[in-house]
């Protein structure tokens, strides 16, 4: 495995082991988490219309790229109801629902889901390697909220902060996999599929943007920062084009 590969690598696993180990020591505060949240929204849109999108197109066509967006949130969606996600909502717990349930159905529910996310990092194989350096942020910033709202309630009620943190980290060893088998898979893919396999990873990561980040970022708490951090990662993402 090359540096850049393996830069990507612990970017992609920071976010799950970051937000852990936060959840176990001390919880920060929502509007911080709503931020972030926004903020990886941003990231992960901008890259989605500004560079997957017109990759796909250079790679193919304007009508192969529409059909792997397409595919890309149909296949996201049907993960969702195959196997259900629970969204954290940061940490918000309803009267009379089992607190230690809840944390261990949204540690499996993470576990599961973070798969596709590491093959949506490994597009660098087949497009620019930057986009794959950019996407793994992107995700690792939106993994910490989640990963912080898997471990905090697990670790208050078991009290066992070691057992809280290790069972929150392992959900980066999927996207780990779901990376390392992409990049594997991308190598040996013919040229025509190209520019769909990054259009389905356009659509992949805007069905997740739509679905769990933006609704997330919004939270309970009525403040407009959110809106300039969701603008703020899709500045980045313009100004890291001129690198």
């Amino acid at each position: 495995m090359n540096s850049t590969l393996l830069i990507i690598v612990v970017i992609s696993v920071l976010g799950p082991v970051v937000g852990s180990l936060i959840g176990v020591i001390r919880k920060p505060s929502e509007i911080f988490m709503y931020n972030m949240l926004a903020f990886a929204g941003g990231v992960m849109l901008a890259i989605s219309f500004l560079q997957l999108i017109p990759e796909s197109i250079k790679f193919s066509s304007i009508w192969v790229a529409v059909f792997g967006v397409l595919i890309g949130s149909l296949f996201m969606f049907g993960v969702d109801k195959i196997i259900p996600h629970i969204h954290p909502e940061l940490c918000s717990q309803e009267q009379g629902r089992n607190l230690k349930r809840t944390a261990t159905h949204l540690i499996i529910g993470i576990f599961l889901h973070n798969f596709p996310e590491g093959m949506a990092i490994a597009i660098g194989v087949v497009a620019d390697i930057k986009i794959s350096i950019v996407i793994a942020l992107a995700i690792a910033i939106h993994d910490i909220p989640e990963a912080i709202c898997t471990s905090a309630p697990y670790y208050y009620c078991t009290k066992k902060r070691l057992k809280s943190f290790l069972i929150s980290s392992s959900t980066a060893i999927p996207t780990i996999v779901g990376f390392l088998l992409a990049s594997w898979f991308y190598n040996y893919t013919p040229l025509s599929l190209v520019g769909f396999i990054i259009g389905a990873t356009a659509g992949l990561m805007i069905y997740i943007t739509s679905d769990e980040i933006i609704p997330a970022s919004c939270g309970r708490l009525s403040n407009h920062t959110t809106i300039f951090s969701l603008i703020a990662g899709i500045l980045l993402v313009i100004l890291l084009g001129l690198l």
